[in-house]
């Protein structure tokens, strides 16, 4: 299974790019423990270990490519892919487009996951950043 889900936030690229790929802004945006890397081949966990992967392409302020799983995968399954690309819009925000694929069959928890562990936090901290 795949999907794609779109966000617009009210922050640059750069901000969203960022404070993925950092552990203390990553664990401030989600509220749960994360140990990331801005670096293309290193490991990182996030959401206290639920997930864990490995970068395979970093493009600054554009594109997160990363192999990604939870502790739900069957032990032999493989990764599933999230591609996160960043597109700027004139005024100011960020148009994040997320596809994640080779997900376990008829999977929907992640689309709902993605929305509220993610998206909703993420939109918490980029708003308390601007104060």
């Amino acid at each position: 299974m795949e999907f794609e889900l779109i966000h617009v936030f009210n922050v640059l690229p750069e901000v969203i790019f960022t404070s993925f790929l950092d552990s203390k802004a990553h664990t401030e945006m989600t509220g749960a423990e994360a140990n990331v890397s801005d670096r293309e081949g290193d490991e990182f966990t996030a959401w206290d270990g639920y997930i864990s992967g490995r970068n395979v392409e970093l493009e600054q302020g554009r594109k997160i490519i990363q192999f990604w799983r939870t502790t739900e995968f069957d032990e032999g399954q493989a990764d599933s892919l999230i591609e996160i690309q960043l597109e700027p819009t004139e005024d100011g925000q960020t148009v994040l487009r997320l596809l994640h694929k080779n997900l376990p069959e008829s999977d929907d928890q992640y689309i709902k996951g993605w929305q509220d562990y993610y998206f909703k936090p993420m939109e918490i901290y980029f708003n308390s950043l601007k104060r």
